[in-house]
């Protein structure tokens, strides 16, 4: 039976170090740390295999001792050397921010971790270390996506065994324990078994040995051999002529149980919430609770003493989305990771987001043992997005769906091929609220936009629409569905009939009595094909209808409004004729940054007609666009643009200045658009960057994908995007991350009455705020007055654009305000 139990003995120390190995590699690759060890009495350097994959190195990689630090950035390589210095001779423990740059001359940011190891006399023997990839490389920034990291490390096996007598000298010993003390029997037999053992040690080891004797008692003891090369554990079972003794090299144990120590309280220190669990059951209750760090701790309010042994369903509550728990829980069944953002609770019960990967463990025998769960905490990022979200698809002052969701409503009525829908789109305008802004101020207008929204979402039954698309002009979308059978004309009739009274009764504004009326403009649509742009300008031409007719009464769209568009045809005449003869003429007005100097000007499309002199663009642009004559006449701008880049690169006080050129949305979907920008570049010699290229918001609307990859080969060119008008169109969260932009503008609109509208005021901060969240440059255009520009300039925004700088000028004039500029 005795000399089973150390055979068993030894099994189950296997057995241990293996579960140990199993939890140390699951440590490092759940929080990506890598770890080193640097032996101060061997000059030694040991780095683990996650260490090297962080320095993109293969396993196994060690770099020379005199270059143990070289791979940090310069700019940190001092600090760390004195940090480690200071650890080595002081004990000073390090925890630091600071870059790498790896083998591949990869730029990484890291934490770096460091504490002191005293020997037995009290004496620093070395520093270990830990290092965590803050942004592990290849993944998106602010999350640590985990991988498999393999470790290796292999221990000793085998028994090795020896007998001594009462003095402590060898009598017998196996080849094994030659082995692993390094000499030969005939060496080591009639010597003591503590002279084996590094000097620091050989008196303690001597003093259990003889206490051993004297009591009759296991010895057990373990420290580094003669050699320190290996750190023995010594296992003496008394008999009557000395001990049994029972070696095993344990090296691999020792280093483990210390980097797993370390690793340990690496993990305890992260921010983010680590949970592990046994592999199983699936079912209810779920895999219990084996481990959380100090983060889980702090975040859920939670001790680990009252969810270990317990399932992570503690966590869950009534908000809780039962979807992702499904798609968490069919990944574990087939033994594959899962990410989710998912609510959970704190034990006070208040609601949190994470951001949660699942990830399964196994062992070497491809066996699950442990399930990891790594959580961030986004509640702020989520709070963030939802009022952006907020912000994009609804008005913040009526709280009433704004254009863009309007339109998604619209676009998903007609393009419902399988059940066709039919209704009617009614545009309601306000009569005369620009007398009532003007007379009593915005602060009343506003709250008279306010209740009209209120009105009018009491004129329509649930399921219909009700939109504002900016200052006094609503739309009312009434649609014929299932749940509520309408007649288009009828129903549009009585609506606006209910319309018409509800809003001509009197308003209380702030105790001021206030009377107004509304123009309503209503068009049909069935189940014959329409487009949204179609529907929209019957409507609006209705109400434009209604407004002659005296205002306060509703019109349908009647066929002979098309008249209007025999007037644009003979517009679309003389545009023709004008681009054949040269009409057009380039205005550039000037873009400064926070110090007022210059940064580039803007090209603006002007047309001097023969009759009608100079002609809005605002006129003439729509038509051009209808009529394709936009992409010959953009395509002239584009040229006259790089020419003039190339004209002001002759000389070094204008070489820096860049020129922005708005892109119609029918020049931009043209196919040979990117080739002509490609072309004009090419011609002119100039440096892509200077020429930028301000794109519409309506490029969202549909065509995403096209819209994505010619901007994405666009900016392989190095050519400068902006988004122009940001916040009036199609503005989209969603399509907004994907589009490669340098830059968004704020339009004019917002910027004319930031100081007096909260809401124009809320709107400019919210864009700055984005723009600076996805790293985008911002402008502002229709800058007047100095006020508007310190208002900007304190919420973030230092490039500016409007009358309070300069007016669009001709190249001449142009040129003659920067020559007074320079001097």
């Amino acid at each position: 039976m005795d000399a089973d139990q150390p055979m068993m003995t030894a099994t189950m120390e296997s057995d241990r170090l293996e579960q140990l190995q199993t939890l140390l590699k699951l440590v490092e690759r759940t929080a990506f740390v890598g770890v080193w060890t640097l032996d101060l009495e061997q000059d030694k350097l040991e780095w683990s295999d996650q260490l090297a994959a962080i320095h993109d190195a293969p396993a196994g990689y060690r770099p020379p001792r005199e270059d143990a630090f070289g791979f940090y950035a310069p700019e940190w390589r001092d600090k760390v050397l004195g940090l480690v210095e200071a650890c080595a001779t002081a004990g000073e423990p390090f925890d630091e921010e600071m870059q790498i740059v790896t083998l591949k001359g990869r730029r990484a940011w890291v934490r770096s971790i460091g504490h002191a190891v005293r020997n037995e006399a009290g004496d620093i023997a070395r520093v270990e270390g830990a290092v965590q990839e803050i942004a592990p490389h290849g993944h998106r920034p602010g999350t640590l996506l985990r991988h498999a990291v393999s470790m290796g490390g292999a221990m000793g096996s085998g028994e090795a065994f020896a007998t001594i007598d009462r003095e402590g000298r060898f009598t017998y010993i196996n080849e094994k324990a030659e082995l692993l003390l390094g000499r030969p029997a005939r060496e080591l037999l009639g010597r003591p078994i503590w002279n084996s053992f590094q000097k620091t040690v050989r008196l303690r080891m001597e003093e259990q040995c003889r206490r051993s004797f004297e009591n009759d008692q296991l010895l057990e003891a373990e420290a580094l051999d003669a050699r320190l090369s290996s750190r023995i554990e010594v296992r003496g079972y008394p008999f009557g002529a000395g001990l049994a003794v029972h070696l095993r090299d344990v090296t691999a144990r020792h280093k483990s149980e210390e980097q797993l120590r370390l690793l340990e309280s690496s993990i305890a220190r992260l921010n983010d919430i680590v949970i592990i669990t046994e592999a199983g059951p699936f079912n209810a209750p779920g895999p219990r609770i084996v481990f959380v760090n100090e983060a889980f701790e702090r975040r859920t309010g939670y001790s680990p003493e009252e969810v270990l042994g317990r399932t992570p369903r503690l966590l869950q509550g009534p908000a809780t989305q039962r979807r992702e728990l499904d798609r968490i829980r069919a990944a574990m069944e087939q033994w594959q990771p899962a990410r989710v953002d998912l609510i959970n609770y704190k034990k006070s019960g208040e609601a949190f987001w994470v951001d949660l990967e699942v990830s399964p463990v196994w062992n070497e025998a491809r066996k699950l043992t442990h399930w990891v769960a790594v959580g961030r905490d986004i509640t702020e990022r989520k709070t963030a997005e939802e009022k952006i979200q907020y912000l994009a698809f609804y008005d913040p002052l009526t709280r009433l769906p704004n254009r863009q969701l309007l339109l998604d409503r619209l676009q998903e009525a007609l393009s419902d091929h399988d059940r066709p829908r039919e209704g009617a789109l009614m545009f309601i305008d306000l009569d005369n609220f620009k007398v009532l802004n003007d007379t009593l101020g915005h602060q009343k207008g506003d709250q008279l936009l306010q209740q009209v929204a209120e009105r009018l979402r009491s004129c329509v039954a649930r399921g219909d629409t009700v939109a504002r698309l900016g200052g006094d002009e609503f739309v009312i979308l009434l649609e014929n569905t299932g749940h509520k059978p309408l007649e288009p004309a009828a129903g549009a009739r009585a609506v606006s009939e209910r319309i018409l009274a509800k809003l001509g009764e009197p308003y209380i504004l702030s105790g001021h009595l206030h009377h107004s009326t509304c123009s309503i403009g209503v068009t049909l649509f069935g189940r014959a094909p329409w487009s949204v742009s179609e529907l929209l300008k019957q409507a609006d031409l209705a109400m434009y209808q209604a407004k002659n007719a005296g205002r306060n009464t509703f019109c349908f769209f009647d066929p002979e409004m098309q008249a209007v568009v025999t007037a644009n045809a003979a517009l679309a005449t003389d545009l023709r004729q004008a681009w054949r003869e040269g009409q057009f003429l380039i205005d550039y007005q000037p873009q400064v940054g926070a110090d007022g100097c210059m940064t580039g000007v803007e090209a603006l499309l002007r047309w001097r007609h023969p009759q009608r002199d100079m002609v809005p663009p605002a006129h003439f642009i729509p038509t051009a666009e209808e009529t394709s004559l936009i992409v010959p006449i953009g395509r002239w701008v584009l040229e006259q643009a790089c020419a003039q880049l190339a004209e002001w690169a002759k000389f070094p006080e204008r070489s820096h200045l860049s020129i922005a050129v708005n892109v119609s949305v029918r020049q931009f979907r043209d196919a040979d658009f990117v080739d002509e920008v490609m072309t004009a570049i090419a011609n002119s010699g100039i440096a892509p960057h200077k020429l930028k290229l301000e794109l519409t918001e309506s490029l969202l609307a549909d065509g995403i994908e096209v819209t994505v990859a010619k901007m994405g080969s666009l900016k392989e060119m190095g050519v400068t995007l902006s988004l122009d008008d940001f916040g009036m169109g199609y503005s989209s969260l969603s399509y907004l991350k994907r589009l490669p932009l340098d830059q968004l503008k704020i339009d004019r609109e917002f910027v004319k009455d930031i100081l007096t509208d909260a809401n124009d005021a809320a709107i400019a901060r919210t864009i700055i705020g984005l723009a600076q969240s996805l790293g985008l440059g911002v402008i502002a255009e229709g800058v007047e007055t100095q006020a508007q520009r310190a208002f900007l300039a304190q919420q973030g925004c230092y490039e500016y654009q409007g009358y309070l700088f300069c007016k669009p000028l001709p190249i001449d004039e142009l040129e003659a305000f920067m020559d007074e500029l320079e001097n």
